[in-house]
C-alpha cells in the first residue's frame, strides 16, 4: 500500500477525488466555469411530492438494489447505472455505513459512520435523477496525531506530509518518493497554467477529441461522442473535479510530454493514463516486462507501438491489488514538499 497526503490538496484528491455522475451534452462546445454544478440542467426540476431529492439520496444508499428507472434517460445514456453503483459502493467502503441525509439549502450532506459527503442532486418532473454530484468527502478524524498514528500502522510503504502555508504540521517519510496516483494531474494543471500565463493558450481555446484520445474511467468524457468539441477550461475542471482520465490525456497530448517532464523529471517518459492502463492490462504482460527492463529510448519506442493496442476491460483494475505499483506509476518527486508546492500553484490557477 502506498499513501501520500498533503493538506493543501486534501479535499481534492482524498479517497476518490469527488465523484461526478453528471450527464452532459457533447453536441455543442461545453465551457463550464469552475463552479459548474447541478444548475446546468435544473430547468426541468419540479418540486417532488412523494420522491424528494433527500428521499432519492436515502434510497440510493439504503436500497438493496439501485434501479435504472430511478434515473432519467439523459442520465443513463451518459452514465451507466453500474458506474453509479460502483461509486456508491466505494463511498460506503471508505466511509462506513450509511446514517442519514441532511439538507442544507439546495445541497445535501450524506452522513456515514466514518465521515460525510457533500452532495448535489437534481430530479426531473417524473422524480427521476438527472444530475448527481458527490463532492470531496470529509473524514471524522479526531486529531492530526490520531491520523498520523493510523498512517504509521498501515502495511507497506507510507509517505505522509501535512503543511499549512510554510509550516509542517506532520511528517512521515516525506522524502521517500512513492506512487501518487491521480495527484500527478496537478503537474498537468501546473504546465497548462504556465502556458496560459505566457499567452500560448487561453482557457477558452477549443479542442476536439477522438477515440484514440479516450481512456478508462474515472470521468465522463470517455462516454462522449468522437469529435466532440470541448474547451481547455472544461478539460482542466473535469481533470481535477472528477479525476477525468480522458480529459487528462487530452491535455497531456496538447501540452506535450516534454513540458510535463520538466515539472516532474522522475516521470520520463511521462505516461498518459491510457498508456498506463494498456501496459498493466492482463493481456500485455510481455509488453509490461519489456517496458520495465528498457532504458528511456526503449520505453519511448514501446509507447509508439503501444498506441496500436486496445484498452483493457476496466474491470481488470477493480480491487485492491494494483499491478506493478512499485515500478510503473507516476512517482512523486524527491520530496512530498514538492507535491504540496505543485498543488498550491495549480489550485491558485483555477
Amino acid at each position: 500500500m502506498f499513501s501520500r497526503f498533503c493538506l493543501t490538496i486534501f479535499s481534492a484528491i482524498f479517497l476518490f477525488s469527488g465523484s461526478l455522475v453528471f450527464p452532459a451534452s457533447a453536441k455543442a462546445v461545453v465551457n463550464l466555469p469552475p463552479q459548474y454544478l447541478a444548475e446546468t440542467i435544473v430547468q426541468n426540476q419540479t418540486s417532488a411530492e412523494t420522491i424528494s431529492p433527500k428521499i432519492a439520496l436515502e434510497r440510493l444508499f439504503t436500497a438493496k438494489e439501485i434501479k435504472s428507472d430511478w434515473f432519467a434517460p439523459i442520465f443513463v445514456n451518459q452514465i451507466p447505472v453500474e458506474q453509479v453503483k460502483l461509486i456508491i459502493a466505494d463511498i460506503k467502503k471508505q466511509l462506513g455505513t450509511y446514517q442519514e441525509v441532511k439538507q442544507n439549502g439546495s445541497d445535501y450532506l450524506i452522513i456515514l459512520s466514518k465521515g460525510s459527503v457533500p452532495t448535489k442532486i437534481v430530479l426531473n418532473s417524473k422524480k427521476q435523477i438527472t444530475g448527481l454530484l458527490f463532492q470531496a468527502p470529509k473524514l471524522n478524524i479526531g486529531s492530526l496525531e490520531k491520523a498520523l498514528a493510523e498512517f504509521k500502522a498501515l502495511p507497506g510503504k507510507v509517505s505522509f506530509l501535512v503543511k499549512e502555508d510554510e509550516s509542517t504540521l506532520a511528517d512521515l517519510n516525506s522524502k521517500n518518493p512513492l506512487a501518487v496516483g491521480s495527484a500527478f494531474k496537478l503537474a498537468v494543471l501546473q504546465a497548462l497554467q504556465q502556458e496560459i500565463t505566457l499567452g500560448k493558450r487561453s482557457w477558452s481555446d477549443v479542442v476536439t477529441f477522438n477515440a484514440e484520445s479516450k481512456s478508462l474511467p474515472s470521468g465522463i468524457l470517455h462516454n462522449w461522442p468522437d469529435g466532440s468539441p470541448v474547451t481547455i477550461q472544461t478539460l482542466a475542471i473535469l481533470m481535477i473535479s472528477v479525476s477525468d482520465n480522458t480529459a487528462t490525456d487530452i491535455l497531456i497530448n496538447l501540452l506535450g510530454k516534454e513540458s510535463l517532464e520538466l515539472i516532474s523529471p522522475r516521470n520520463r517518459p511521462f505516461l498518459t493514463t491510457r498508456e498506463l492502463f494498456v501496459l498493466k492490462g492482463s493481456q500485455n504482460r510481455k509488453l509490461l516486462g519489456d517496458y520495465r527492463k528498457g532504458d528511456l529510448a526503449k520505453r519511448k519506442s514501446l509507447l509508439v507501438e503501444l498506441a496500436k493496442f486496445p484498452l483493457p476491460d476496466v474491470r481488470e483494475f477493480e480491487g485492491t491489488n494494483p499491478v506493478a505499483i512499485d515500478s510503473l506509476e507516476w512517482n512523486g518527486t524527491k520530496k512530498s514538499h514538492k507535491l504540496c508546492k505543485i498543488s498550491t500553484i495549480a489550485f491558485q490557477a483555477i
